[in-house]
């Protein structure tokens, strides 16, 4: 359906949607950050379900492998890239951290988004970036100062009060040619732990290099709340104890749905047209009104299913993410399957629709989205690849507790409209 008001937008002057001339990189190098425990991360996931508690913090935190100087028996433990002054290095910043967000940042050098998500952006200059585990930014450095030895570092951004976390950043090097190897590095400098501002900063800036055709008319207007519950405490193990507040179970919903793994794929069910695996009916609305971010409903018991949202093939969808406060709010990083989308706009408090400004003209084109703590962000895509997909909280601890979904987007007309059969080779588990 289409929305009940036409929230108000900007369009960018037309200079500012013409090509830009990047530099050619001398190299690429890629970036990927990780957490480090000292174990075995599905037991750890086994036990933190098991409990209804939080996750441990992490041991460490890992560039390419190497916690780098800061951590005990770990001086030489390093991750450097040689570089030649004068020259602009393309860096592909990865993360593949299961539970926290990371600011990253090198010494006495600016980094210039000029990719995120796969996806080209206009040129964006920052001392320092937040990226969600799921994400992937490309930036262009140059190595246009002294010679010596800089630090590249991730520190964590952590936006959830009263949650413990691993506070020593991991540490690489940025080494000029020249640069004496028993030098000390130069430290980088980071934003406060809990810096919402910074961390929203490229979101607030980002845009597109080229017109991305936005969906200017919406079919499926969506609004999902999202956020953490607690439920009374059920877990499958007798000698838990449950570590949630009030002796509760922690629980992580979209519009008040913790989502249930199904024992067999999505897709096989839904390929197979098999009853008995999920139902058609997750609520594109919440099933209750209130002060999302201030408040909360009378019973914050979450439902427990496999809910799926249905979508006409090339349904024109705009979806509203909400973070909530019945537990307390963070920044929430939401990756879709199967598609990307526009970020046409976010804001803190409760999404109105009446006073919502969207950029409608040049929206960054993405597939994860860090939805602001106590805030809101929307996103617009076309549903067109026919499949059953996956959308989920990319913090692993959330995604595990239910802070997921699943759209199905049908057939369209004709093949290439249309979910292929499986391979001939596909495995049978």
């Amino acid at each position: 359906m289409a929305p009940r008001h036409r929230p108000r937008c900007h369009r960018r002057l037309p200079q500012d949607r013409r090509p830009v001339s990047l530099p050619h990189p001398y190299e690429e190098h890629s970036l990927v950050f990780a957490e480090y425990w000292h174990k075995d991360v599905l037991r750890l996931e086994e036990d933190v379900v098991s409990s209804g508690g939080g996750a441990p913090p992490a041991d460490a935190y890992l560039i390419n492998g190497s916690p780098g100087p800061l951590y005990n028996c770990s001086a030489t433990d390093v991750y450097e890239i040689a570089v030649v002054p004068g020259k602009t290095y393309l860096l592909r910043l990865v993360s593949a951290s299961l539970n926290t967000e990371h600011f990253f940042a090198i010494a006495d050098h600016r980094l210039t988004i000029v990719e995120a998500d796969g996806e080209y952006t206009k040129p964006l200059t920052v001392d320092s970036l937040m990226i969600a585990p799921g994400q992937t930014i490309n930036v262009l450095v140059q190595a246009d100062r002294p010679i010596d030895t800089y630090d590249m570092a991730m520190a964590p951004f952590m936006s959830a009060r009263n949650v413990p976390f691993q506070k020593t950043p991991a540490v690489a090097h940025f080494r000029y040619s020249g640069a004496g190897p028993e030098a000390p590095s130069r430290p980088a400098e980071f934003p406060a732990f809990n810096d919402s501002l910074t961390a929203d900063f490229a979101l607030s800036n980002l845009r597109s290099l080229n017109d991305t055709g936005v969906p200017l008319v919406v079919d499926a207007n969506l609004l999902f709340t999202i956020g953490l519950a607690v439920e009374q405490c059920h877990s499958p193990h007798p000698n838990a104890s449950c570590r949630g507040p009030g002796g509760g179970v922690f629980a992580a919903v979209m519009n008040n749905v913790a989502f249930v793994e199904p024992t067999v794929s999505l897709l096989q069910a839904y390929y197979d047209n098999t009853n008995g695996y999920y139902t058609e009916d997750f609520p594109g609305v919440p099933l209750k009104d209130y002060d999302f971010v201030g408040g909360a409903p009378n019973d914050t018991q979450p439902l427990n299913g496999t809910r799926v949202k249905v979508l006409e093939f090339g349904s024109r969808v705009q979806l509203v993410l909400q973070n909530t406060g019945t537990v307390g709010t963070e920044n929430h990083p939401v990756h879709l399957h199967g598609h990307s989308f526009h970020v046409v706009g976010h804001g803190t408090g409760n999404y109105n629709p009446t006073t919502a400004q969207l950029n409608l003209a040049d929206p960054p084109y993405m597939n994860t989205i860090g939805v602001p703590a106590g805030g809101w962000a929307a996103i617009r895509f076309v549903a067109d690849n026919p499949g059953v997909w996956f959308m989920h909280c990319h913090l692993e601890v959330h995604a595990s507790w239910g802070l997921a979904m699943a759209f199905v987007v049908k057939d369209g007309n004709g093949t290439m409209e249309s979910l292929p059969h499986p391979p001939a080779d596909l495995p049978r588990c």
